[in-house]
């Protein structure tokens, strides 16, 4: 890994040098738009030319053009004005993936598998439509209307239904559970506006179902809102300590620290997180480490330590400019190295693959200048790129094989359940009423897992008798999880694959077999 030193420089350009290079780019533009042989597009010229300087700059400040902040805002805001359906395009047809709770398209009677094959008297099934052009569709300003067609099942005919548009919460939260009697599990996907009113619901209700133990799970999350990271620690951490600071060129330091009671102060807790966990992620593990407060399980962290600031410009775009480094409470900077530019950035957590390090902690290379203690235990931890894991987990490899990926990245398990459903909804919802029963040991229907590999054979996937024998277990397992998801609701989903999850069942373990205990974290 190579070695990182977050730094800055106070000192300014200056207003003189700013206003120099602004007109000599204004000339520039000037003279093209005068004098160059073709006609020229001086909004796209000029677009680009703000990528290219914000690329010179870090991978994290970007441009965002007028008519797509709305919809790059929506994760952090939370919410967003539409019809609320989840949706896949299938054989060329929209199909309805779920309905979101609490929508209008759930209030109104549509349901997971059927087939939008009119909005607003148009025919938008095989016609070639793209998820953009569903987007353009569906999603509208609250309190405006539009009429879709659906096909349901094998019913003859269409159903129409005059949908009127609302605001559509983006969950943050997609599950928590009671793993036993003392244990609960939250799963969080982003870090939002809404994220924290969702969390505190999730954990008053698990600790009103006797929870003793938290595992909450960051795998997968990319972050968002710094405030709503902060706020998260403070759920985790008593007192006044101390959750994270920033600082930058232009800003003075700023801690931001503890300061109101949390939820779940006390009590084991352990943190999942992968590569793909960063940013506000990597805020809230970072804290809970370096304050001793719990165990992180899992493999490091992306290694995002920049904080954007959005800055309006005048046409209503926007770029979301990097100003801050944050920095964990025992002093660590966790952004990783981006000298070599944004593509051997993004490469990056690729490449861990190839170096080994997503099978052994033996690849890294990690220098005394890298290491801090944690605030209480005085326990070694590791800066210079992600947060390092107390508990490392290497991926899970033993149920893979070429077959089993193909029939994943062609999205083909999503398609299976879904025509499943779609042929078989009334009988499954009586069949499989109890939810618990189904969770614990319901078995596949063989149609189902026919149903998979017809649908391989139709993408040109021949079937292979010894990976699906192999794979058998992971291919039954993350069908039976789409399937609860579909019937019943996410928190089924992950109900039923987390057990294959490794990152998931080393934190029970460490919960069990007294590594936690060992440790000694969380006990002062």
């Amino acid at each position: 890994m190579t070695t990182f030193v977050c730094g800055f420089t106070r000192t300014g350009w200056g207003q003189k040098p700013v206003q120099e290079q602004g007109e000599k780019f204004n000339t520039l533009l000037y003279y093209m738009n005068r004098m160059y042989v073709d006609s020229v597009d001086l909004d796209g010229l000029v677009e680009t030319a703000i990528r290219g300087m914000l690329e010179e700059l870090d991978p994290h400040s970007v441009y965002i053009p007028s008519e797509d902040l709305k919809q790059a805002d929506e994760p952090l805001n939370g919410k967003f004005e539409g019809i609320g359906v989840r949706f896949n395009i299938m054989k060329d047809t929209i199909m309805v993936v779920a309905t979101i709770a609490g929508g209008p398209s759930e209030k109104l009677g549509i349901m997971g598998g059927d087939r939008i094959v009119e909005v607003d008297g148009e025919v938008v099934a095989g016609v070639g439509i793209r998820n953009k052009g569903v987007m353009e569709r569906l999603k509208g300003p609250k309190g405006t209307h539009v009429e879709v067609g659906i096909q349901r099942g094998r019913m003859d005919g269409l159903l129409y239904f005059d949908i009127e548009r609302d605001k559509i919460p983006i969950y943050s939260v997609d599950a928590h559970y009671m793993v036993n009697n003392r244990t609960g599990y939250i799963k969080v996907n982003r870090f939002s506006k809404e994220t924290m009113s969702e969390l505190n619901s999730a954990l008053d209700e698990l600790q009103s179902e006797g929870m003793k133990d938290l595992v909450l799970d960051l795998q997968g999350n990319g972050g968002g809102m710094l405030n709503t990271a902060i706020e998260m620690g403070d759920e985790f951490l008593s007192g006044d300590r101390l959750i994270v600071y920033t600082d930058g060129r232009s800003f003075p330091r700023e801690d931001r620290v503890a300061d109101t009671e949390g939820r779940f102060e006390k009590g084991r807790l352990v943190v999942l997180v992968d590569e793909s966990s960063a940013s506000a992620s990597e805020i809230v593990s970072g804290a809970i480490q370096d304050w001793d407060r719990g165990l992180i399980v899992g493999r490091r962290t992306f290694g995002k330590g920049l904080v954007q600031r959005p800055v309006r410009l005048p046409d209503g775009s926007a770029v979301r400019l990097t100003v801050q480094q944050y920095f964990t409470p025992a002093g660590r900077c966790i952004q990783k190295p981006y000298e070599d530019g944004v593509d051997a950035y993004r490469r990056e957590k690729y490449e861990r693959f190839e170096k080994g390090e997503l099978m052994s902690l033996d690849s890294l290379d990690l220098p005394d200048s890298l290491k801090y203690s944690t605030k209480i235990l005085g326990r070694t931890v590791y800066g210079g790129g992600g947060i390092l894991p107390d508990v490392f987990v290497p991926i899970d490899t033993s149920y893979n094989s070429v077959y089993f990926t193909d029939l994943l990245r062609r999205g083909l398990f999503n398609r299976a359940v879904l025509e499943y459903v779609d042929k078989n909804r009334k009988r499954l919802e009586r069949e499989y009423g109890d939810r618990d029963a189904f969770i614990a040991d319901q078995p596949l229907e063989k149609e189902l897992l026919d149903g998979l590999i017809a649908l391989g054979e139709a993408e040109d996937i021949p079937f292979v008798e010894e990976d699906w024998n192999g794979s058998l277990y992971a291919i039954e397992l993350r069908l039976k999880a789409i399937l609860a998801r579909t019937l019943f609701d996410t928190t089924a989903f992950y109900e039923v694959f987390n057990p294959i999850n490794p990152v998931y069942r080393r934190a029970m373990e460490v919960l069990s077999d007294g590594t936690y205990k060992s440790s000694g974290v969380g006990q002062r």
